[in-house]
């Protein structure tokens, strides 16, 4: 209550400005009114989030939503938000910027010691959600082309082991081996759906050019990105720990968190230079970076490189996902195929995720909280399906806002379901032993 209370404060104090501002002459007015009613908002729907017990960034969707949605009341305020190129742009940096911190959270060594019963998951974990959600697309979306039915199942690819995480710290059960196989999978399976997404994405581009769709297409893009993935983590991992032992012989302020956002945006340039999506760069150059790298930058001092991005993460990130909520045309919710779209999509993300859950091979392991700790979809599935928004098939969009509000709809549910369902989980198997 106090959070919706706030909004309409907000909203109210700014409201009379808001009248103003579009006409106004310097086009940065209006983006700095924005971001300041973002950020606000942003913080208010994250805070209410979690003193529920979920995720900030749930919060911060679903406020973007009810931004969105004033427009029904006659209140439309904000339509100039969601379509403001610059907003738009710094929304696109603030996903290149929170793929970098993915990114660092893991490393290239780590990946190769994960085991096999992780990459047995993460390999059941990409390819059963694929077939899911391609095979909901055949069946619900009949009208649409193949090309779409392939990015739905892209879309279901996605894991946001965040979430899972901060369950399995939060029960101080991050040491176990369902969590280590958890996360350990979960790194895999990011790469593993960044370079379906880029081979799907690829075969739509090419398809919206009109060039022909055949195996030799898919072969070329797969071999692409498979490429610039080795390529950027075998170069990047022999040349950055040089580069930064350079950069750490200047002594201007900042030199580390400069050097590393120029490695990321530079990586993530690659990528859309041969024709991946940028963010595909932008987590290979997080996953590339080790502390170790930055010894000589600690040594005198300076912060660690996460702390550096947290506050540019903090200002950034918010406006992608408060936007994406503003994106959701809530009208659509009205529609039984929209509805029953998420609801399917739904059913095949969580028993997809299940089925991964196979591969956890030998020993006693908890294969049920394995699943469970699979299911939730939360940035990375709203990052895959904004991919979609600005993809074409002649004058087709591949996600539209239907397809959109349900792909929004399932991130929601399974980003819900996930933290009570793995501590029940876990809880029963404690009981168990």
């Amino acid at each position: 209550m106090r959070v919706k209370l706030g909004l309409l404060v907000v909203a109210a104090a700014v409201a009379p400005a808001l009248a103003d501002v579009a006409g106004h002459a310097d086009p940065i007015t209006p983006v700095v009114l924005a971001l300041a009613i973002i950020l606000v908002a942003a913080k208010l729907g994250g805070s209410l989030a979690a003193r529920l017990g979920q995720p900030p960034v749930l919060g911060e969707l679903l406020v973007g939503v009810l931004l969105g949605s004033l427009d029904l009341f006659g209140l439309g305020w904000f339509e100039f938000m969601p379509a403001n190129p610059i907003l738009d742009a710094l929304a696109r940096i603030g996903v290149l910027i929170l793929l970098f911190e993915v990114g660092l959270e893991s490393t290239v060594h780590e990946m190769m010691q994960v085991g096999v019963p992780s990459l047995l998951v993460a390999i059941l974990g990409v390819v059963t959600p694929f077939a899911l959600g391609w095979g909901v697309g055949a069946l619900m979306l009949p009208d649409h082309s193949i090309y779409v039915h392939a990015f739905l199942g892209a879309m279901l690819t996605a894991t946001s082991v965040g979430i899972t995480a901060r369950v399995l710290k939060d029960l101080n059960r991050s040491g176990s081996p369902e969590a280590k196989i958890i996360l350990g999978a979960a790194v895999i399976d990011d790469v593993l759906g960044l370079v379906i997404l880029a081979v799907v994405s690829g075969i739509i581009t090419a398809a919206g050019s009109g060039e022909p769709f055949s195996p030799l297409a898919i072969g070329l893009i797969l071999g692409k990105a498979m490429l610039f993935l080795f390529a950027a983590l075998f170069i990047g991992g022999t040349l950055s720990p040089r580069v930064f032992r350079l950069a750490s012989r200047f002594r201007a302020g900042g030199v580390l968190l400069a050097s590393a956002l120029a490695f990321c945006f530079l990586l993530s340039y690659l990528a859309g230079v041969v024709g991946l999506a940028p963010i595909v760069g932008a987590y290979a150059a997080g996953l590339v970076l080790e502390k170790v790298h930055f010894r000589d930058f600690e040594l005198r001092g300076e912060r660690h490189l996460e702390e550096l991005i947290a506050p540019i993460s903090a200002f950034l990130v918010p406006v992608f996902f408060v936007l994406m909520g503003m994106r959701v045309e809530v009208e659509v919710f009205g529609q039984t195929q929209v509805l029953v779209l998420a609801l399917v999509l739904t059913l095949a993300a969580i028993v997809g995720k299940q089925a991964c859950s196979l591969g956890a091979v030998g020993g006693k392991l908890d294969r049920l909280s394995i699943g469970l700790g699979m299911i939730p979809r939360g940035e990375v599935g709203l990052i895959f399906a904004n991919v979609g928004l600005t993809l074409m098939i002649g004058t087709e969009r591949v996600v539209d806002q239907g397809i959109f509000s349900a792909v929004v709809i399932m991130v929601i549910v399974t980003t819900l379901v996930t933290p009570p369902a793995l501590k029940w989980s876990l809880g029963r198997k404690a009981v168990e032993r």
